[in-house]
């Protein structure tokens, strides 16, 4: 059995967010950084996780703004660093994106300020889209992703699972990656079981 039923992302209670995710509020610089380089970037995160990120999108703008939706947990130095870089922090909460047809216009924050954007990196929650891992006690990582080993093999003998149930590079190469070698374990298995 091969598991690929992907996941589901959980998207925040802020009114635009969902209308904008995969258009203009997005996840991943390596899937959509391209699109949106040089352009007026915000990222909605905070502490370590908002660091690293703000980190790696330096590398695709440098004009961009940290959104902490409420007091940052950033650390001192990790805000003199950011800083350093020109990364501005907002720590006012987010009351809603402006967005045509997806499109972001800006954020409106709590206080009323308007922050014109382009882009938002977010990173949404998500829960597996099936609960077969439930049924079949299928072991899952710290992430919430199906626990897979280099041959995509569960903990479950003769259970696969490959793409985005199984990583959080979500993209179609990888998927296709992961796939082709669950099939091809998959299928190696079955043939030296009726050997």
């Amino acid at each position: 059995m091969i598991i690929s039923t992907g996941v589901k992302d959980i998207m925040p209670k802020i009114p635009g967010f969902a209308e904008c995710w995969g258009i203009s509020v997005i996840h991943c610089p390596y899937c959509h950084g391209y699109e949106v380089r040089k352009q007026k970037t915000g990222i909605l995160a905070n502490g370590e996780f908002g660091y690293e990120f703000g980190k790696l999108i330096t590398n695709w703008t440098d004009d961009l703004t940290i959104f902490t939706n409420g007091k940052s947990t950033l650390t001192d130095e990790q805000t003199g660093k950011l800083a350093g870089k020109g990364v501005k922090i907002i720590e006012t909460e987010i009351e809603k994106i402006e967005h045509t047809n997806g499109k972001l216009d800006h954020l409106i924050l709590k206080d009323g300020t308007q922050v014109p954007l382009q882009a938002v990196y977010a990173k949404a929650d998500f829960v597996q889209s099936s609960g077969i891992h439930l049924t079949l006690g299928i072991e899952l990582t710290e992430q919430g992703h199906i626990k897979v080993d280099p041959m995509q093999r569960t903990n479950i003998p003769g259970v696969y699972a490959c793409g985005d149930t199984t990583t959080q590079f979500r993209s179609v190469s990888f998927a296709v990656s992961t796939g082709t070698m669950a099939g091809a374990a998959c299928n190696k298995e079955l043939i030296d079981q009726d050997f």
